[in-house]
């Protein structure tokens, strides 16, 4: 058994990778509890010294890394590139703030004769089980944080990018920090729901689909074991009346088609008010049909192929169906002829209650446009999905698009008059289906920790 990665580009098998068996697997989690015995009374700044030198090791090997992600899940080189800096951003962005982060906070109580405080302790071994769509950034966001905090990584990935998965364990190996401290494992659902239930794994993040969070977060659950959960995203992007649709339809582009439209906070569906509707899908159309589509290797690139042929087809049936049932296709909608998973630039208009477009995750370059009346109407259609993860209002009043941003719309990031992103600095995750649990900033690192009382009389 094993896993073959494939250049979605072209088809071609490009490297296998047998699977690794259970008992080596136990053996990785039981020296990964070991070297996070060692590895949890190490200083902050002997941690942040190796993850200075982790963030040196990225940049040292960017172009190689950009290659390996594009080869293997058809990322555009140039965004692959700006993927891996990202990484090391990361790196240095919890080598200069985790011992701040995690530094023991006082607590007052006057009418106690004590010193009383709470203390950031390490959980120990955490399971990452992480997608391909940002198969470095996605991993990096989890491990920087948790390495930092004294916790060890065993990293579950992608099938479809075991180089990646295997690169971002090199990288920690090259910076200097102990060997089994993060591992990768090449391992089937069997071997991964036992290293879930093994005694010495405290913890479970996962980014990917809602059923597999779902079973996930039952199985730990059952255990015990906390978990974060980043899920899917249907975000709604609000055009209201007074927005600028010049820059509103420009940003609504660059976030429908980032990383090929493959990507959980991308702009997915457009609630524009009806006095623009006719002219915004007009502008969209024009925009969308002038993107270059073709070899993610080739710098000019602005849109690579789907990571996986099962996901381009069931892209297509949730464009058919939802036409079917009475969406207007304005662009696109017909995958080109092999070879490749690629899917075009493609526009709905006049999407409703009842069609896929409406309900569902769109994961590729698929613009819906929905017709609301007015800002109430869009509000309530923005929030009328399970998903919750990100959401964008356009407008030229600041104060209104602020008070529809944090109080009106069920996400947990809400940007105005720009596209969501994540960026260490700022929590990262969502609420109903979208999942729970934050990601990066102060918020994220805390997440796996014991957030331990101390009282001392």
């Amino acid at each position: 058994m094993s896993w073959t990665a494939i250049n979605p580009a072209t088809e071609e098998p490009l490297h296998e990778y047998p699977l690794m068996s259970r008992p080596d697997v136990e053996r990785i989690v039981e020296d990964a509890h070991s070297a996070h015995r060692a590895w949890r009374r190490t200083d902050f700044g002997h941690r942040a010294t190796l993850m200075r030198r982790a963030a040196e090791v990225i940049r040292e090997r960017k172009e190689e890394y950009a290659r390996t992600i594009t080869l293997e899940m058809g990322k555009p080189i140039g965004e692959a590139r700006e993927e891996i800096e990202k990484c090391a951003r990361g790196c240095e962005y919890y080598a200069e703030n985790a011992a701040r982060q995690l530094a023991p906070e006082p607590v007052e109580i006057p009418d106690a004769e004590a010193e009383t405080f709470v203390s950031f302790q390490p959980l120990g071994v955490v399971l990452a089980i992480m997608p391909w769509n940002f198969p470095f950034w996605q991993v990096f966001r989890f491990a920087a944080p948790n390495l930092m905090a004294g916790n060890a990584g065993i990293l579950k990935h992608a099938p479809n990018v075991p180089g990646c998965a295997l690169a971002v364990e090199e990288v920690f190996r090259e910076a200097g920090f102990p060997r089994e401290l993060f591992r990768s494992v090449i391992v089937d659902l069997d071997v991964t729901e036992a290293i879930i239930r093994h005694e010495r794994v405290r913890a479970v993040t996962l980014t990917g689909s809602v059923g597999a969070g779902k079973a996930v977060a039952a199985e730990a659950g059952r255990l015990v074991k906390k978990t974060v959960l980043e899920l899917g995203g249907s975000d709604p992007y609000l055009i209201l009346e007074d927005a600028d649709l010049d820059s509103a339809v420009e940003t609504c582009v660059t976030s429908r088609l980032l990383n090929s439209g493959q990507s959980c906070i991308a702009a997915k569906r457009f609630l524009v008010v009806e006095p623009l509707v006719k002219e915004f899908e007009e502008r969209m159309v024009e925009r969308m049909g002038r993107v270059r589509m073709g070899d993610p290797m080739d710098e000019d690139t602005e849109l690579g192929p789907q990571a996986r042929g099962d996901l381009r087809d069931q892209l297509h049936a949730q464009v058919r169906e939802s036409v079917d049932a009475g969406a207007r296709l304005l662009l696109g909608g017909q995958p080109p002829a092999p070879p490749g998973f690629f899917y075009p630039p493609t526009v709905l208009a006049g999407v409703r209650p009842g069609m896929r477009a409406y309900h569902e995750e769109l994961f590729g370059p698929v613009a819906t446009i929905i017709a609301v009346q007015d800002e109430a109407e869009a509000i309530r259609v923005a929030n009328d999905t399970v998903y919750g993860l990100g959401a964008a209002v356009f407008t030229r009043d600041r104060e209104r698009a602020r008070r529809i941003a944090e109080e009106e719309l069920d996400a947990g990031a809400c940007f105005v008059n720009g596209l969501v992103r994540s960026d260490p600095r700022l929590p990262f995750g969502g609420v109903k289906e979208s999942g729970y649990g934050r990601e990066l900033s102060g918020f994220g690192i805390r997440e796996f920790v014991n957030i331990k009382t101390v009282w001392v009389e």
